[in-house]
């Protein structure tokens, strides 16, 4: 099973036996055909022991495997479950290890027949706030690799899956189905499942329950309870067979590339429907199962179907197409079971369940086998790739509304940077757009949806094109990955403000905080500029120190990387040990003082984003000539003090927070500005004799502060001569 050295001795020296299952004394020799070892007491194996990435992938946020030791015993029950090694940032330096610790030993007592025969859905995932992505690769993980050992070891009657003799068959799409009923029933193109009163009512005898057997269906034993029938009715000839050409053209436009979909048809005294779906949306007596995944669907891949086209088709009670979704790994060419739930009320509020498959497998004249053999180790390539797929797609679905959300942010941001000109020409309007925004950052993207950028994500970067670069170590955090790729873009179009300034949960923080003190006219401070120009390298210095380290150990740059409050503040929310908490608020107690103080100065993640932005292609802040020779408004406002003395703004420090573009257009601070509305003054009522209303503007000639040239309306560009 494994293709690579297995990381099972590694472990087992490392975690005594006891620690693992309770009243173990010792492990055995790793076995030589899979990488798993008995773990003994008394000289007696009571279960074996295993690491979860031997059999699947477990690539984790840091792009490193996260390793877990697990026992099950003989009946396919988890008995013993440990946390041996990671590399996962927020574990590492965020979130206790012991809260990670103690989740991952809940899967104890978990039942891998059950997880099989569910497609792993047997049992309730448990999530903390801040590391989904690593509960949710831990579960994945834990529960796909006992399911292989417990059939490779044929634990709780598990057996190993049928195992292919070469390549993969594929779907003839030139076959042609029979013409009636009949035929397709013979040649199984259409499944059948009959079920009688006496059939059901001996499946419930036959349960531990007594109380299952004590209230049998009444009616002759002879009475049909349910006749099922399926058929895959995605597959061209059999689709149109059955649903008629145009029910299978509309069948086609409700199917996406990927997706198949199935027919269900029943008779009987028993609905595979049910009520349930109506009230939860899911189809809760049906499930297709396909090796170790399962399918439950949902009313949303449901369509009821008002006949069957193919002559000779008995009264059926309901008709109904259900979709596949093409993230489900379903492979059309492969047998496959319809698994139909029976329900019996046993007391006032209580059912017991028992089951029955109606089994289904394509014609071989639909079948084209290759013969080619398939190369050594490739199935297992494949089926590992595919299932870390569905797990990428699974958390991808999970996040779908954060993912909405991130991309409305996106669009909003990014409209108000190409329209900045008509945006800033209100101040009032400029400030709340930004302080609603900022407050959407902090809430939304901070603390709900833990979407904050970290140095850690350019540490664990490097260290993936060390070892080799997946992208599956970022696709698992779709917000991060989304907001890395926004990221990229606009250090192209407008160096790292757009990030620093708008999108950084810490940062928004700061500076909202720092609006309240200003409210509540807390002083503000001013560094001289000669101070604040020799600080601002010192976050550069932080950057490739950690950067350095990152090289020689990543577990040492991710301790160092705690010069980051973010994980305290936004991840956390400061529910963390006192010395980081304190460390947040102090930096944010001086931020109430001088604002942005971590973004100016101590911030790796702000350097390292400035250092790609110097190629940023294009200028979007106008400025005129005037800026910095002799008027200094902006830079006195600027919240970062980006602007130099001389006028020049840096685009390694600015975080386009846009007040000077409001500066550049107001009618009451720019000096350039009022002088053009005096000048307008002056053309609209010329000058008469003893008329001192062109006074200002003669004077203001004679002295030579301003040029003659031809007149502006207020708020147009600048002649050349006036902007720089």
């Amino acid at each position: 099973m494994a293709q690579q050295p297995s990381h099972l001795p590694r472990i087992l020296a490392k975690v005594p036996a006891a620690e693992l299952v309770e009243g173990a004394e010792a492990y055995g020799p790793v076995r030589s055909d899979i990488p798993a070892a008995p773990v003994l007491r008394g000289g007696e194996t009571i279960g074996w022991a295993f690491v979860n990435s031997d059999y699947v992938g477990t690539t984790g946020y840091a792009g490193k495997p996260i390793h877990v030791l697990i026992a099950v015993d003989d009946a396919a029950q988890v008995i013993g479950v440990k946390l041996a090694e990671h590399s996962e940032p927020i574990v590492l330096i965020g979130i206790p290890e012991a809260r990670i610790a103690a989740l991952t030993e809940d899967y104890r007592g978990l039942d891998l027949v059950a997880a099989a025969e569910t497609g792993g859905g047997a049992h309730d995932l448990r999530i903390i706030s801040g590391v989904t992505v690593t509960i949710m690769v831990i579960d994945d993980s834990i529960v796909r690799s006992g399911i292989r050992v417990a059939r490779a070891l044929g634990l709780g009657g598990l057996a190993p899956l049928e195992a292919r003799d070469g390549p993969a068959p594929e779907i003839n799409l030139e076959a042609r189905a029979a013409g009636d009923w009949l035929g397709l029933l013979g040649e199984g193109t259409v499944a059948r499942l009959s079920l009688d009163v006496g059939q059901v009512n001996a499946a419930f005898a036959q349960m531990d329950d007594p109380r299952a057997a004590a209230r049998p269906l009444a009616g002759d034993p002879g009475d049909s309870f349910i006749d099922m029938y399926t058929a895959l009715v995605s597959i061209s000839d059999i689709g149109e067979r059955l649903l008629g050409p145009a029910e299978y053209r509309n069948l086609q436009s409700w199917l996406d590339e990927g997706e198949h979909a199935i027919l269900i048809a029943a008779r009987g005294q028993y609905s595979f429907k049910g009520s349930g779906y109506v009230r939860g949306g899911l189809f809760d007596r049906v499930a297709l199962v396909q090796g170790d995944d399962s399918v439950r669907f949902q009313d949303r891949d449901h369509r009821r179907l008002g006949a069957i086209a193919a002559p000779g088709v008995p009264r059926l009670s309901e008709i109904d197409l259900f979709r596949i979704p093409a993230d489900a790994g379903f492979d059309p060419a492969a047998p496959w079971r319809l698994q139909l739930l029976v329900q019996r009320d046993v007391a006032a509020i209580e059912r017991v369940f028992t089951t029955f498959d109606l089994t289904y497998r394509l014609p071989e004249s639909f079948l084209i086998r290759p013969a080619a053999p398939a190369p050594a180790g490739g199935v297992d390539a494949v089926e590992e790739r595919a299932a870390q797929a569905a797990l990428i797609e699974r958390i991808w679905r999970d996040k779908t509304w954060e993912v909405v959300g991130l991309l409305a942010m996106l669009t909003v941001l990014t409209g108000a940077f190409f329209f900045q000109g008509f945006l800033t020409r209100s101040e009032n309007v400029t400030f709340w757009f930004r302080m609603s925004f900022l407050t959407v950052t902090l809430v939304f993207l901070g603390w709900y949806a833990n979407a904050q950028l970290s140095i850690v994500n350019l540490m664990a970067l490097a260290q993936t094109l060390t070892y080799g670069f997946s992208w599956q170590a970022f696709l698992l955090d779709p917000l991060t990955f989304i907001l890395w790729w926004a990221v990229a873009a606009s250090l192209i179009f407008w160096g790292r403000g757009a990030y620093c300034g708008w999108l950084c949960p810490f940062g928004a923080l700061q500076e909202l905080t720092n609006r309240l003190a200003r409210w509540f006219r807390v002083p503000q401070w001013t560094l001289p500029w000669g101070l604040h120009e020799r600080l601002w390298p010192v976050k550069y210095i932080i950057f490739l120190g950690l950067f350095a380290v990152t090289l020689a150990s990543l577990d040492r740059a991710e301790e160092l990387a705690e010069v980051e409050p973010f994980k305290t503040a936004i991840v956390l929310k400061f529910d963390r040990a006192w010395p980081f908490v304190l460390y947040a608020l102090v930096l944010l107690g001086i931020g109430l003082f001088v604002e942005r103080f971590y973004c100016r100065y101590l911030c790796p993640l702000g350097a390292g984003l400035a250092i790609p932005a110097r190629l940023r292609m294009f200028d979007w802040l106008k400025r005129y000539r005037e800026c910095g020779n002799p008027c200094q408004t902006c830079a006195h406002e600027c919240m970062v003090q980006a602007i130099h003395p001389t006028g020049e703004i840096n685009p390694n420090e600015c975080l386009n927070c846009l007040n000077c573009q409001v500066l550049y257009q107001s009618e009451t601070k720019c000096p350039v500005v009022i002088r053009q509305l005096k000048r307008r003054a002056a053309v609209a009522r010329p000058p008469v004799k003893g008329d001192a209303a062109a006074a200002p503007d003669r004077a203001e000639n004679s002295a030579g502060a301003t040029r003659p040239g031809p007149q502006k309306r207020l708020h147009e560009t600048p002649t050349e001569g006036e902007e720089k």
